[in-house]
Formats: structure tokens, C-alpha cells, sequence
């Protein structure tokens, strides 16, 4: 039989979600609205000459090389990210939930790195890379391994993409940790009797019970990639070199506050705005259905 909830009064479902509707229009709608209006408007950076263009930012957004060229830097650094931060995580994750001696204490210091701000993470990666001083760049100079972030484009990429985990590792670990607490021990027991292998009761009991937590997981850090990391690669690269670390949300703000393109930063932050947007409803739509609840 099913059961609902009624209000005694009509008004108040939406008295109670009024201050998170108030947020929402706030601080997401209003923006992306702004973010609309001025992608076809072009203006200088004061806003004391405007104009209408229509489509002119986007049709020259397309004809930019460079522009294109970002995104697949923001392809191959997204999916570096998710899928690093997610299987690390996991790892780490399963590691914690066997141990019994200290566990708490285990638990505690991994989480304590989603505690730190995205720009000091960049700083802090920054550091330990930063040659001749840095505990890292000591390392593999005397093991004979040359790094140089601010030449290489790939060692660049590394740096933001290891700071990038490193900064969400903490939050997958979380919800990973939770999700294999929720699974009933009963079924790895019964396996364990029937001859299954550690291997076997992962990834035909744990891994499929943990496909909500998984698919979610993935959600949340596709759109940390493509937004949450601009203080990263800020701070550790500035893009550079070049503009091989460019990630579309770090040329949204170059172009907008540094070239001051104000109409063509708009009409960048309206494509990744519907991107993410797309990339979020094909995952709902294709790989869900691989999720089993």
C-alpha cells in the first residue's frame, strides 16, 4: 500500500523549500542568466560601451585555435581525475575498511586533505615539484629523472592532475568507506564459504553493490574537473606552459579579467555551462543503467 504525505496546508511544502529555491535562483540561475545575456553583447571591461553582436563571440570562439585546443586538454585532464581519484580512492577505501587496530586514526588523515583549499593545494603540489628545493624534485633528481614543469607540457599536466586528486581523494574516500560499510557481511561470508577469491567477491559482490555510490561519485567528480580546479591550475601552472594546462574554466577567467574579451569570456562560459549540462544527462541516460540499486 502506498503511503504519501499531505500538508494540511498547500502553502507550506513550498514555505519549506522557499530559502533553497531563494539560493538557487540566486546564486546559479541569475548568474547563468547574466552569463547568457552578456555572451551576445560585446563591451569593454568598464561596461560604458555595449553592443549587440548576436552570435559573433561564438562564431569566433569556434574559429580559435587555441580555443579548441583547450578542450582537449579539459578531456584528457577531466578524465584523468575522475578516473585517478576514483580508482585511488576505492583502493584506499577498501585498505581502511579492513583494518581494525586504529582505524579511526587511519580514516581521520585521510580525510583531512578535502579540508584544504584548492589554490593551497596547487601551492603546496607546487612546491614539493619546485626545483632544486622541492622534497619531490629532490627525489627525482638524485633517482636521475629530470623534471621541469614550466617546460614540459606533460610534466604540467601531471602536476595539476596529482594536485587535482589529491584535493578530492578525501571526498570519494568518504562516501566509498560508507558504501562498503552498508554491505551486508553476510554476502562476502557466503561467498568466502563457497570458495570465492578476494579477487571474486570484489568484483562480483562489493563492486556491483557499490555502483550507486560509483555512478554518483563519477557525477560529482566530472564536475569538479571541468569547475572546482581553476584555483589549481592557477596556482600551480597559470595555464602555462603556453597554454598546454589552459582547462576551459582557467580561460573563461583568462580571457575575461586578463585579455578583458568580456562578451567573448561570456559566450566561453555558456559552452562549458553546456557541456557539463550534456555530460551529466548522458550519464544519467547510458551509463545508469549499468547501476544497480
Amino acid at each position: 500500500m502506498e503511503k504519501r504525505v499531505r500538508f494540511q496546508s498547500r502553502w507550506l511544502p513550498w514555505v519549506l523549500i522557499a530559502p533553497q529555491m531563494a539560493i538557487v535562483l540566486v546564486f546559479f540561475f541569475w548568474p547563468a542568466s547574466q552569463a547568457v545575456y552578456q555572451s551576445v553583447l560585446q563591451q569593454d571591461a568598464f561596461g560604458t560601451s555595449v553592443e549587440y553582436v548576436g552570435a559573433e563571440n561564438f562564431q569566433r570562439l569556434f574559429a580559435d585555435g587555441s580555443y579548441l585546443e583547450s578542450f582537449k586538454t579539459t578531456a584528457v585532464f577531466s578524465l584523468l581525475v575522475a578516473v585517478s581519484g576514483l580508482s585511488i580512492a576505492l583502493l584506499l577505501a577498501v585498505m581502511a575498511n579492513r583494518v581494525v587496530r586504529g582505524a579511526l586514526v587511519y580514516r581521520t588523515l585521510l580525510i583531512w586533505p578535502y579540508a584544504v583549499a584548492p589554490v593551497v593545494a596547487g601551492v603546496l603540489w607546487l612546491m614539493m615539484f619546485a626545483s632544486p628545493y622541492g622534497v619531490l624534485a629532490y627525489a627525482l633528481k638524485a633517482a636521475g629523472v629530470p623534471w621541469d614543469h614550466l617546460l614540459n607540457s606533460n610534466h604540467a599536466m601531471a602536476l595539476i592532475v596529482m594536485a587535482a586528486v589529491w584535493k578530492q581523494i578525501s571526498y570519494n574516500f568518504l562516501f566509498f568507506l560508507a558504501g562498503l560499510q552498508s554491505i551486508p557481511p553476510s554476502l562476502v561470508e557466503a561467498a568466502t564459504i563457497d570458495g570465492a577469491s578476494p579477487w571474486q567477491r570484489f568484483w562480483t559482490i562489493v563492486f556491483p553493490l557499490l555502483t550507486p555510490t560509483t555512478f554518483f561519485l563519477l557525477v560529482i567528480n566530472i564536475v569538479y574537473a571541468f569547475f572546482d580546479t581553476f584555483a589549481i591550475v592557477d596556482a600551480a601552472t597559470h595555464g602555462g606552459p603556453g597554454k598546454d594546462t589552459a582547462i576551459l574554466v582557467y580561460k573563461v577567467y583568462y580571457d575575461g579579467f586578463k585579455a578583458l574579451d568580456m562578451g567573448g569570456s561570456a559566450a566561453q562560459s555558456v559552452v562549458l555551462m553546456l557541456i557539463v549540462v550534456a555530460l551529466t544527462i548522458v550519464q544519467f541516460r547510458f551509463v545508469e543503467k549499468r547501476v544497480q540499486y
